[in-house]
C-alpha cells in the first residue's frame, strides 16, 4: 500500500514534530484517500470527531460522511446515553 502525505508549508518552519503531529498528518492522508472512515481518521490522530471535522475544513478536505459513519456515530452517541 502506498500513502501519500501532503504536508501543509508551515510545517518547515516547525523545529518539533512530535509523533501526534505524525498521526494527525497519518490520519488526513488516510481518510483523504479514503482508506479509512471519519470516525476511524479521528481515533489515528488522537482528537475528538468535531475536532478532526474543523481540521479537515481548515485544511480544505472535503468529508465524506456515509452510512458507516452515520451508523457510528448513532451508537457512540447510545453508549453515552445521548439516546
Amino acid at each position: 500500500m502506498q500513502i501519500t502525505l501532503n504536508l501543509p508549508d508551515s510545517l518547515s518552519q516547525t523545529e518539533n514534530f512530535s509523533q501526534s503531529d505524525w498521526l494527525r498528518e497519518i490520519a488526513f492522508a488516510l481518510f483523504q484517500q479514503e482508506r479509512v472512515s471519519l470516525s476511524r481518521a479521528s481515533k489515528i490522530a488522537g482528537v475528538e470527531l468535531m475536532d478532526f471535522q474543523k481540521l479537515l475544513a481548515e485544511r480544505g478536505i472535503c468529508v465524506h460522511y456515509d452510512v458507516e459513519d452515520f451508523e457510528q456515530d448513532v451508537q457512540r452517541l447510545r453508549d453515552r446515553g445521548w439516546l
